[in-house]
């Protein structure tokens, strides 16, 4: 297996930020991680030389990818600004972030939650599948980092291929799928720093060969921190769905993710009321597990559309486990008819809506 010394001795080749030092003695080498026969490297470098050292980047990417052992490589290129005291106050606005190009992509929608095990994966599989449906052109991005699950729900094995210089996509059903998920084994942990998942995030958006798209969506990780703000900085998103079961405890958390995205200005297409409610498959009653409504009477409280309810079903669990989301494998279900419904609204809103450019986010 490739060790980091042997990684860091062919790094030696490539020209750092200053086009003469080796890259490992200049300090731009902010994390690396080996996992078999992967290895993930993140190099941090001033904001204002990101765009003029993707050079340095591809060079550092092609120099540890002909080492013996190593199958797959991905270098993300983070911009960091050094700790320093605070710079004189200026007369001039500061300079706006940039928008990170994703060519031939018409809209890009987050799929998020204020937590985890609420089902916002599956939610945003059936959503992606269901808007393809409607024959829109459609990719989805797992930029679960930390808990890739795009590769079972789609049952998608092997590496992307890389042709010159970009990451193919893989495809399932139609749809174009991307995941750092696709480079790990299932058990394998992602144990990264903020600045490496912020380039992961950077990466995957600016370095995929996402083709003409009318709409990418995205399933981001639980909460509100790193590649949520990394997200919503870098691209001009068209809109969040935000997921959530019925109980307080997982609505205080949506609130937080609905108040993230009205912060920076990203509009809410709607909520979602997951595992609404369950019916007995044998006897048919009805029980509210998780309470119900309460994902509703929140969007009516902040004044944001309620998309519908999906609920809670032993189908839906198992056709996800199996790589079969129920959209495509049971068409004909209510709970297809849910996911498509949701889809519907969600087309509604977005088609004609005009272009946004990315927010300016300043953190104080």
């Amino acid at each position: 297996m490739v060790s980091e010394q042997d990684i860091y001795a062919a790094l030696r080749a490539v020209a750092g930020p200053d086009g003469k030092t080796p890259l490992p003695e200049t300090g731009a080498i902010a994390g690396v991680t080996v996992r078999g026969d992967k290895v993930y490297l993140s190099l941090s470098v001033a904001p204002e030389q990101a765009a003029a050292l993707e050079g340095m980047r591809l060079a550092a990417e092609q120099a540890v990818r002909r080492l013996p052992d190593v199958g797959a490589v991905l270098v993300s290129l983070t911009a960091q600004k050094p700790a320093a005291a605070p710079p004189p106050r200026q007369s001039r606005p500061p300079t706006p972030p940039r928008s990170l190009a994703v060519p031939g992509i018409a809209r890009i929608i987050a799929v998020a939650s204020g937590k985890g095990g609420v089902g916002k994966s599956t939610t945003a599989v059936n959503l992606a599948l269901g808007l393809a449906g409607l024959g829109w052109r459609v990719g989805i991005l797992d930029l679960d980092i930390y808990g890739p699950s795009l590769p079972r729900l789609l049952h998608i094995h092997g590496q992307p291929e890389v042709v010159e210089r970009r990451i193919q996509p893989l495809e399932a059903f139609g749809v174009k799928a991307m995941s750092i998920g696709f480079m790990l084994d299932e058990e394998e942990p992602v144990i990264w720093r903020g600045p490496m998942v912020m380039g992961a995030v950077q990466q995957m958006l600016r370095d995929v060969a996402w083709g003409e798209l009318d709409c990418l969506v995205v399933d981001m990780p639980p909460g509100t921190g790193d590649a949520q703000l990394t997200l919503a900085q870098n691209v001009a998103l068209a809109g969040a769905v935000i997921v959530s079961t019925p109980q307080d405890l997982a609505l205080i958390d949506a609130r937080r993710g609905i108040a993230m995205f009205n912060k920076v200005n990203v509009p809410v297409l709607g909520v979602v009321e997951n595992m609404s409610y369950f019916v007995c498959p044998h006897c048919g009653e009805r029980s509210d597990i998780f309470a119900h409504g309460g994902a509703r009477h929140e969007a009516e409280r902040l004044g944001v559309p309620f998309l519908g309810e999906v609920p809670l079903a032993l189908t839906i669990r198992e056709q996800s486990d199996a790589g079969a989301p129920v959209v495509v494998s049971e068409p004909d279900s209510v709970y297809a008819a849910a996911y498509r419904d949701i889809a519907a609204k969600v087309q509604a809103q977005l088609e004609g809506a005009p272009v946004r450019a990315a927010p300016k986010i300043v953190i104080e």
